[in-house]
């Protein structure tokens, strides 16, 4: 049987745009540099298509510089897929640049129509559960239009909590297999993981949290060599790839891809 959460055929990407040098940022750490985020980027790739699936590569989106980060325009399940609606107003027009993609790949598109907010970022869709962190991105009504839509294809989803300062719930943790999550100590303290087996980062290692597990992979983010280490020694294969000019913007591994 095909494990839904983890095993996929199909992946969306999209190129960076000369323009991500005006992508959004919470914090000024520095200008991404095109040059480097596109080798990164081609490295990414490569990884997703040495699993054997296909990746739909989309063309660089100059008017919207936080476009490839395509993560946070759908969400993608094994019935449909849905059409989230950023909370950043720069970025809503990413989501219609979508749409025409996803029609190829679903029989069923939905999209949330607001007035809530929701995006990709703060989705993690584990073998029990749809848990949405509410999150600057992500308000109480867009989790409730997100909830009613996919009930109906049989998904039960729990709201939960991002913590403060940090922009998206998967900034903090992300999925390595059925039953485990890899995590931030401050985000697991929430209490919202009970009944999973958790993996922490390193300390200081933070952002090695926006991992993704793409078949047989674990695609993390470079540099944090403890966390790696950790998950080597409890049986993951792990892919690293430079994530600098990326995390210069607030992105990491789940942010560069839909996967269905």
């Amino acid at each position: 049987m095909t494990n839904p959460t983890y095993e996929f055929t199909r992946a969306i990407t999209r190129r960076p745009a000369s323009s991500i040098t005006d992508g959004l940022r919470a914090e000024d750490i520095g200008t991404p540099d095109l040059d480097k985020m596109l080798a990164a980027h081609a490295d990414y790739v490569t990884a997703l298509k040495s699993t054997g699936a296909e990746v739909i590569e989309l063309p660089p989106l100059e008017a919207f510089p936080d476009a490839v980060f395509v993560e946070d325009t759908a969400l993608c399940l094994p019935k449909g897929a849905v059409l989230m609606r950023p909370g950043a107003p720069s970025r809503l027009g990413e989501v219609a640049e979508m749409a025409p993609t996803l029609l190829q790949c679903y029989d069923e598109v939905r999209e949330i129509k607001g007035p809530g907010f929701i995006e990709g970022g703060d989705i993690l869709v584990t073998e029990r559960e749809i848990l949405v962190g509410r999150s600057a991105r992500t308000d109480a009504a867009g989790v409730a239009e997100l909830a009613e839509i996919v009930s109906d294809w049989g998904h039960s989803l729990r709201e939960v909590f991002t913590p403060e300062g940090v922009l998206h719930f998967k900034t903090d943790c992300s999925l390595m297999d059925g039953e485990t999550i890899l995590s931030t100590k401050r985000l697991d303290a929430s209490g919202c993981f009970e009944g999973y087996r958790v993996l922490h980062v390193a300390e200081g290692e933070e952002a090695a949290a926006n991992a993704i597990r793409y078949n047989n992979l674990v695609l993390m983010a470079a540099d944090f060599p403890r966390t790696a280490e950790m998950l080597d020694r409890e049986g993951f294969e792990v892919v690293q790839i430079s994530n600098t000019e990326c995390a210069k913007l607030d992105g990491g591994m789940s942010c560069l891809s839909l996967r269905f």
